[in-house]
């Protein structure tokens, strides 16, 4: 069977930002997206005691930002997912750090995308047996 190819699609798509989702957003500053999440759904905000996320947008620059995936997990709803945004190519935080911190609270990583020239996002979900 022949790969898909996502790369035409929208930023907010590959993020699987629907019409009406819960979104928190946490470091992310792209004016851009922010507006576009604002557009498709009026329930989007930066307030971390959030909870029953459909998607969650996390930045992370360092390893020892890789500690505030572990609080995310709670305000996820079960079938939400948590992006979590880190820079491309650095050597003080890589997709083995990223994916073990994410692994660490019990979720699964499914998905990976370029979310910017400089970034990389990682997805994690709750596993399906416990939801």
């Amino acid at each position: 069977m022949p790969e898909k190819d996502y790369g035409f699609r929208a930023l907010i798509d590959k993020l699987n930002v629907k019409e009406g989702a819960r979104v928190l957003v946490l470091g992310i500053n792209d004016a851009d997206l922010l507006a576009e999440i604002g557009a498709r759904t009026p329930d989007c905000s930066a307030d971390a005691t959030k909870t029953a996320c459909d998607v969650i947008l996390l930045s992370v620059d360092s390893a020892e930002d890789l500690r505030r995936i572990e609080p995310c997990r709670a305000q996820l709803a079960p079938a939400g997912g948590l992006w979590v945004v880190y820079p491309k190519g650095r050597k003080h935080i890589t997709e083995k750090q990223v994916r073990a911190a994410g692994l660490a609270t019990g979720m699964v990583d499914n998905k990976v995308i370029s979310f910017s020239p400089t970034h990389t996002g990682l997805r994690f979900v709750i596993r399906t047996r416990d939801r």
